[in-house]
Protein backbone atom coordinates (compact mmCIF):
# COMPACT_ATOMS: atom_id res chain seq x y z
CA UNK A 1 0.00 0.00 0.00
CA UNK A 2 1.52 3.91 -1.14
CA UNK A 3 2.26 5.72 1.95
CA UNK A 4 -0.29 8.57 0.21
CA UNK A 5 -3.00 6.03 1.12
CA UNK A 6 -1.43 5.38 5.18
CA UNK A 7 -1.49 9.51 5.73
CA UNK A 8 -5.06 9.07 4.07
CA UNK A 9 -6.24 6.43 6.73
CA UNK A 10 -4.59 8.32 9.29
CA UNK A 11 -6.65 11.41 8.66
CA UNK A 12 -9.62 9.72 8.47
CA UNK A 13 -8.60 7.84 11.91
CA UNK A 14 -8.20 11.67 13.59
CA UNK A 15 -11.89 12.87 11.79
CA UNK A 16 -13.19 9.44 13.19
CA UNK A 17 -11.95 10.13 16.56
CA UNK A 18 -13.39 13.48 16.58
CA UNK A 19 -10.77 15.59 15.92
CA UNK A 20 -11.42 18.26 13.56
CA UNK A 21 -8.95 20.01 10.74
CA UNK A 22 -9.49 23.40 13.92
CA UNK A 23 -8.09 21.06 15.92
CA UNK A 24 -4.67 20.66 14.66
CA UNK A 25 -5.41 18.20 11.95
CA UNK A 26 -2.14 18.22 10.12
CA UNK A 27 -2.80 19.12 5.94
CA UNK A 28 -2.23 15.99 3.31
CA UNK A 29 0.20 18.44 2.05
CA UNK A 30 2.14 18.60 4.82
CA UNK A 31 2.10 14.77 5.08
CA UNK A 32 3.61 14.29 1.91
CA UNK A 33 7.76 13.35 1.60
CA UNK A 34 9.99 16.30 0.61
CA UNK A 35 12.12 15.56 -1.81
CA UNK A 36 14.98 14.68 0.33
CA UNK A 37 13.14 11.94 1.49
CA UNK A 38 12.11 10.38 -1.64
CA UNK A 39 13.84 7.35 -3.54
CA UNK A 40 12.58 6.23 -6.96
CA UNK A 41 13.39 2.72 -8.16
CA UNK A 42 13.13 0.77 -11.31
CA UNK A 43 13.57 -2.98 -11.13
CA UNK A 44 12.99 -6.01 -12.76
CA UNK A 45 12.93 -7.99 -9.92
CA UNK A 46 9.70 -10.09 -8.87
CA UNK A 47 8.02 -8.61 -5.82
CA UNK A 48 8.96 -11.60 -3.68
CA UNK A 49 12.35 -10.17 -4.00
CA UNK A 50 12.46 -6.40 -4.55
CA UNK A 51 9.27 -5.97 -1.58
CA UNK A 52 10.77 -6.85 1.61
CA UNK A 53 13.85 -5.01 0.65
CA UNK A 54 12.16 -1.69 0.10
CA UNK A 55 10.19 -2.24 2.76
CA UNK A 56 12.80 -2.43 5.26
CA UNK A 57 14.74 0.01 3.68
CA UNK A 58 11.84 2.20 3.89
CA UNK A 59 11.92 1.39 7.92
CA UNK A 60 15.28 2.03 9.08
CA UNK A 61 15.91 5.29 6.77
CA UNK A 62 12.30 7.03 6.88
CA UNK A 63 13.05 7.33 2.90
CA UNK A 64 9.81 7.33 0.78
CA UNK A 65 10.66 4.64 -1.70
CA UNK A 66 8.65 4.39 -5.41
CA UNK A 67 8.74 1.09 -7.16
CA UNK A 68 8.57 0.84 -10.87
CA UNK A 69 8.66 -2.48 -12.60
CA UNK A 70 9.16 -4.14 -15.47
CA UNK A 71 11.83 -6.00 -17.67
CA UNK A 72 15.39 -4.92 -17.77
CA UNK A 73 15.18 -4.13 -21.68
CA UNK A 74 12.29 -2.13 -20.76
CA UNK A 75 13.47 -0.81 -18.11
CA UNK A 76 17.22 0.45 -19.34
CA UNK A 77 15.34 1.32 -22.79
CA UNK A 78 13.27 4.28 -20.29
CA UNK A 79 16.48 5.50 -18.73
CA UNK A 80 18.36 6.05 -21.44
CA UNK A 81 15.20 7.77 -22.74
CA UNK A 82 15.08 10.22 -19.78
CA UNK A 83 18.76 10.87 -19.45
CA UNK A 84 18.28 14.43 -20.20
CA UNK A 85 15.66 14.37 -17.04
CA UNK A 86 16.69 11.61 -15.40
CA UNK A 87 13.19 10.16 -13.52
CA UNK A 88 15.33 7.23 -11.77
CA UNK A 89 17.60 7.34 -9.00
CA UNK A 90 18.33 3.20 -8.87
CA UNK A 91 18.13 0.49 -11.48
CA UNK A 92 17.64 -2.61 -9.25
CA UNK A 93 17.95 -6.07 -10.89
CA UNK A 94 19.46 -7.05 -14.36
CA UNK A 95 22.93 -8.97 -15.58
CA UNK A 96 26.27 -7.30 -15.36
CA UNK A 97 26.15 -7.31 -19.22
CA UNK A 98 22.73 -5.72 -19.87
CA UNK A 99 23.94 -3.13 -17.40
CA UNK A 100 27.12 -2.89 -19.18
CA UNK A 101 25.43 -2.13 -22.15
CA UNK A 102 23.72 1.07 -21.18
CA UNK A 103 26.60 2.22 -18.97
CA UNK A 104 26.55 5.63 -20.23
CA UNK A 105 23.57 5.56 -18.46
CA UNK A 106 25.25 5.52 -14.91
CA UNK A 107 27.30 6.92 -12.36
CA UNK A 108 30.20 4.25 -10.77
CA UNK A 109 29.53 3.70 -7.23
CA UNK A 110 32.07 1.19 -4.88
CA UNK A 111 29.92 0.36 -1.51
CA UNK A 112 31.82 1.50 1.81
CA UNK A 113 32.60 -2.71 1.91
CA UNK A 114 33.75 -3.14 -1.05
CA UNK A 115 36.48 -5.04 0.16
CA UNK A 116 34.08 -7.47 1.62
CA UNK A 117 32.94 -8.27 -1.67
CA UNK A 118 33.79 -12.14 -3.38
CA UNK A 119 36.63 -11.99 -5.78
CA UNK A 120 35.99 -11.58 -9.72
CA UNK A 121 32.57 -10.14 -9.40
CA UNK A 122 33.43 -6.64 -9.79
CA UNK A 123 36.21 -4.57 -11.71
CA UNK A 124 37.55 -1.37 -11.05
CA UNK A 125 35.18 1.30 -12.60
CA UNK A 126 32.11 -0.74 -12.94
CA UNK A 127 28.65 0.88 -13.36
CA UNK A 128 26.95 -1.35 -11.05
CA UNK A 129 27.37 -3.09 -7.81
CA UNK A 130 26.94 -6.60 -7.72
CA UNK A 131 23.20 -8.07 -5.53
CA UNK A 132 23.35 -11.68 -5.89
CA UNK A 133 25.98 -14.11 -7.70
CA UNK A 134 23.88 -16.67 -10.10
CA UNK A 135 25.26 -19.78 -11.33
CA UNK A 136 23.90 -21.38 -14.79
CA UNK A 137 22.96 -24.71 -13.92
CA UNK A 138 21.98 -27.61 -16.09
CA UNK A 139 18.75 -29.78 -15.04
CA UNK A 140 17.18 -33.04 -16.05
CA UNK A 141 13.99 -34.81 -15.50
CA UNK A 142 15.05 -37.55 -12.73
CA UNK A 143 12.23 -39.95 -14.26
CA UNK A 144 13.40 -39.82 -17.88
CA UNK A 145 17.50 -39.56 -17.62
CA UNK A 146 19.69 -41.29 -15.25
CA UNK A 147 22.43 -39.61 -12.95
CA UNK A 148 25.41 -39.66 -14.93
CA UNK A 149 23.84 -39.08 -18.38
CA UNK A 150 23.95 -35.47 -18.52
CA UNK A 151 26.96 -33.98 -17.62
CA UNK A 152 28.01 -31.11 -19.17
CA UNK A 153 27.73 -28.17 -22.43
CA UNK A 154 28.77 -30.77 -24.56
CA UNK A 155 25.79 -33.34 -23.76
CA UNK A 156 23.84 -30.85 -25.01
CA UNK A 157 24.70 -31.25 -28.49
CA UNK A 158 24.44 -34.79 -28.97
CA UNK A 159 21.68 -35.98 -30.79
CA UNK A 160 20.69 -38.36 -28.08
CA UNK A 161 19.06 -34.66 -26.96
CA UNK A 162 17.74 -33.27 -30.05
CA UNK A 163 14.39 -31.51 -29.69
CA UNK A 164 14.56 -32.24 -26.02
CA UNK A 165 16.09 -29.36 -24.72
CA UNK A 166 14.15 -26.63 -22.30
CA UNK A 167 15.65 -23.33 -23.29
CA UNK A 168 14.19 -20.36 -23.18
CA UNK A 169 14.59 -17.51 -26.71
CA UNK A 170 17.61 -15.13 -25.60
CA UNK A 171 15.76 -12.55 -27.70
CA UNK A 172 13.73 -12.06 -24.75
CA UNK A 173 15.12 -13.68 -21.32
CA UNK A 174 18.47 -12.25 -20.21
CA UNK A 175 19.49 -15.33 -18.18
CA UNK A 176 19.39 -17.08 -21.34
CA UNK A 177 21.59 -15.11 -23.29
CA UNK A 178 24.04 -15.29 -20.67
CA UNK A 179 23.64 -19.08 -20.42
CA UNK A 180 24.01 -19.41 -24.38
CA UNK A 181 27.22 -17.15 -24.12
CA UNK A 182 28.57 -18.96 -21.32
CA UNK A 183 27.89 -22.50 -23.28
CA UNK A 184 29.90 -20.91 -26.17
CA UNK A 185 32.73 -20.04 -23.83
CA UNK A 186 33.05 -23.26 -22.56
CA UNK A 187 33.41 -25.43 -25.57
CA UNK A 188 36.26 -25.37 -27.98
CA UNK A 189 36.26 -24.00 -31.34
CA UNK A 190 34.54 -20.60 -33.06
CA UNK A 191 31.63 -19.36 -31.17
CA UNK A 192 29.49 -18.45 -33.94
CA UNK A 193 29.83 -22.21 -34.72
CA UNK A 194 28.51 -23.70 -31.07
CA UNK A 195 25.96 -21.39 -31.47
CA UNK A 196 24.65 -22.74 -34.75
CA UNK A 197 25.06 -26.14 -33.38
CA UNK A 198 23.33 -26.07 -30.42
CA UNK A 199 20.17 -23.97 -32.05
CA UNK A 200 20.04 -27.35 -34.37
CA UNK A 201 20.10 -29.35 -31.01
CA UNK A 202 16.84 -27.32 -29.68
CA UNK A 203 15.18 -28.14 -33.14
CA UNK A 204 12.70 -25.77 -32.84
CA UNK A 205 11.91 -25.90 -29.23
CA UNK A 206 12.30 -22.51 -28.08
CA UNK A 207 10.42 -21.00 -25.12
CA UNK A 208 9.13 -18.07 -25.02
CA UNK A 209 9.88 -17.45 -21.21
CA UNK A 210 12.74 -18.07 -18.69
CA UNK A 211 10.26 -19.49 -16.01
CA UNK A 212 8.83 -21.90 -18.33
CA UNK A 213 12.19 -24.21 -18.18
CA UNK A 214 11.55 -25.93 -15.18
CA UNK A 215 8.26 -26.70 -15.89
CA UNK A 216 8.98 -27.93 -18.72
CA UNK A 217 11.51 -30.33 -17.74
CA UNK A 218 9.37 -31.19 -15.26
CA UNK A 219 6.42 -31.92 -16.81
CA UNK A 220 8.26 -34.47 -18.98
CA UNK A 221 7.69 -32.47 -22.14
CA UNK A 222 11.51 -31.94 -22.09
CA UNK A 223 14.32 -34.17 -20.91
CA UNK A 224 17.14 -31.38 -20.05
CA UNK A 225 17.25 -27.58 -19.48
CA UNK A 226 18.85 -24.66 -18.85
CA UNK A 227 18.50 -22.35 -16.04
CA UNK A 228 19.76 -20.19 -13.50
CA UNK A 229 20.44 -22.21 -10.06
CA UNK A 230 18.40 -20.07 -8.08
CA UNK A 231 15.13 -21.04 -10.01
CA UNK A 232 16.18 -24.72 -10.33
CA UNK A 233 16.46 -24.78 -6.28
CA UNK A 234 13.06 -22.87 -6.16
CA UNK A 235 11.58 -25.53 -7.74
CA UNK A 236 13.28 -28.36 -6.05
CA UNK A 237 12.13 -27.22 -3.02
CA UNK A 238 8.39 -27.19 -4.34
CA UNK A 239 8.65 -31.10 -4.88
CA UNK A 240 9.77 -30.87 -8.95
CA UNK A 241 11.22 -34.06 -10.53
CA UNK A 242 14.24 -32.32 -11.59
CA UNK A 243 17.93 -32.72 -10.97
CA UNK A 244 20.93 -29.79 -10.88
CA UNK A 245 24.10 -31.00 -12.91
CA UNK A 246 27.40 -28.55 -12.40
CA UNK A 247 28.92 -28.25 -16.41
CA UNK A 248 32.06 -30.43 -16.18
CA UNK A 249 33.52 -28.02 -18.41
CA UNK A 250 32.41 -24.99 -16.05
CA UNK A 251 29.80 -22.43 -15.96
CA UNK A 252 29.40 -19.09 -15.34
CA UNK A 253 28.90 -17.33 -11.80
CA UNK A 254 27.40 -13.64 -13.07
CA UNK A 255 25.80 -11.53 -10.54
CA UNK A 256 22.97 -9.35 -11.11
CA UNK A 257 23.22 -5.61 -9.85
CA UNK A 258 22.02 -2.34 -8.45
CA UNK A 259 23.18 0.92 -10.65
CA UNK A 260 23.29 4.48 -9.62
CA UNK A 261 21.56 6.62 -12.25
CA UNK A 262 23.70 9.64 -13.46
CA UNK A 263 22.03 12.73 -12.75
CA UNK A 264 19.85 10.91 -10.12
CA UNK A 265 17.17 13.35 -8.74
CA UNK A 266 18.21 11.51 -5.04
CA UNK A 267 21.17 10.75 -5.23
CA UNK A 268 22.18 10.37 -1.77
CA UNK A 269 19.17 8.45 -1.43
CA UNK A 270 20.50 6.35 -4.28
CA UNK A 271 23.63 5.48 -2.18
CA UNK A 272 21.73 4.58 0.57
CA UNK A 273 20.20 2.06 -0.92
CA UNK A 274 22.97 0.76 -2.64
CA UNK A 275 25.00 0.12 0.32
CA UNK A 276 22.24 -1.42 2.19
CA UNK A 277 21.45 -4.20 -1.09
CA UNK A 278 25.05 -4.86 -0.28
CA UNK A 279 25.15 -5.06 3.87
CA UNK A 280 25.03 -7.92 5.54
CA UNK A 281 21.48 -8.03 6.68
CA UNK A 282 20.00 -7.99 2.84
CA UNK A 283 22.80 -10.34 1.64
CA UNK A 284 21.92 -13.08 4.56
CA UNK A 285 18.32 -12.69 3.48
CA UNK A 286 20.19 -13.36 -0.78
CA UNK A 287 21.21 -16.22 0.66
CA UNK A 288 18.02 -17.53 3.22
CA UNK A 289 14.84 -16.60 1.03
CA UNK A 290 15.88 -15.97 -2.52
CA UNK A 291 17.80 -19.19 -3.02
CA UNK A 292 20.67 -16.93 -4.32
CA UNK A 293 24.54 -16.83 -3.41
CA UNK A 294 25.63 -13.95 -1.63
CA UNK A 295 28.01 -11.29 -3.13
CA UNK A 296 29.97 -10.96 0.07
CA UNK A 297 32.80 -13.36 1.71
CA UNK A 298 31.48 -12.92 5.45
CA UNK A 299 27.84 -14.13 4.34
CA UNK A 300 27.62 -17.55 3.61
CA UNK A 301 25.77 -19.65 1.29
CA UNK A 302 23.61 -22.71 1.74
CA UNK A 303 25.42 -25.39 3.54
CA UNK A 304 23.53 -27.79 1.13
CA UNK A 305 25.00 -26.22 -2.34
CA UNK A 306 28.39 -26.85 -3.24
CA UNK A 307 31.30 -24.16 -2.69
CA UNK A 308 31.81 -21.82 -6.21
CA UNK A 309 35.35 -23.55 -5.51
CA UNK A 310 33.73 -27.36 -5.89
CA UNK A 311 32.89 -26.57 -9.58
CA UNK A 312 34.18 -24.87 -12.25
CA UNK A 313 34.15 -20.84 -12.84
CA UNK A 314 35.07 -19.21 -15.80
CA UNK A 315 35.89 -16.16 -16.49
CA UNK A 316 32.98 -14.53 -18.27
CA UNK A 317 33.64 -11.65 -20.49
CA UNK A 318 31.14 -9.06 -19.94
CA UNK A 319 32.49 -6.32 -21.79
CA UNK A 320 32.61 -8.98 -24.70
CA UNK A 321 28.76 -10.10 -23.92
CA UNK A 322 27.65 -6.55 -23.91
CA UNK A 323 29.43 -5.37 -27.07
CA UNK A 324 28.27 -8.79 -29.53
CA UNK A 325 24.36 -9.10 -28.22
CA UNK A 326 23.32 -6.95 -31.03
CA UNK A 327 25.53 -9.42 -33.12
CA UNK A 328 24.60 -12.32 -31.38
CA UNK A 329 20.77 -11.55 -31.51
CA UNK A 330 20.93 -11.21 -35.56
CA UNK A 331 22.81 -14.70 -35.92
CA UNK A 332 20.02 -16.16 -33.52
CA UNK A 333 17.25 -14.90 -35.87
CA UNK A 334 19.19 -15.80 -38.43
CA UNK A 335 20.14 -19.08 -38.19
CA UNK A 336 16.77 -19.89 -36.43
CA UNK A 337 15.14 -19.51 -39.79
CA UNK A 338 17.51 -21.79 -41.19
CA UNK A 339 16.73 -24.58 -38.44
CA UNK A 340 12.97 -23.80 -38.45
CA UNK A 341 11.87 -22.90 -41.96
Amino acid sequence: MKKSMFCLLGALALLLSGCTPQEELPSLDGLSPSPEERLTVYTSHKEEVYGPIVKEFEERTGIWVEVVTGGTNELLERIHDEAGEPQCDVMFGGGAESLQLFEDCFEPYTCSDADQLKPGLRREGDPWTPFSSLPVVLIYNTRLVSSGELTGWADLLSPRWKGRIAFADPAVSGSSYTAAVTLMSCLPGDPWDILARFQEALGGNILSDSGDVTAAVDSGRCSVGITLEETALKNLAQGANIAIVYPIEGTSNLPDGTALVKGAPHPGNAKAFLEFVQSPDVQTLVVSQFARRSVRTDVADRQDLPSAGAFPVISYDVTWAAENKEDFLFRWAQSLEEVVP
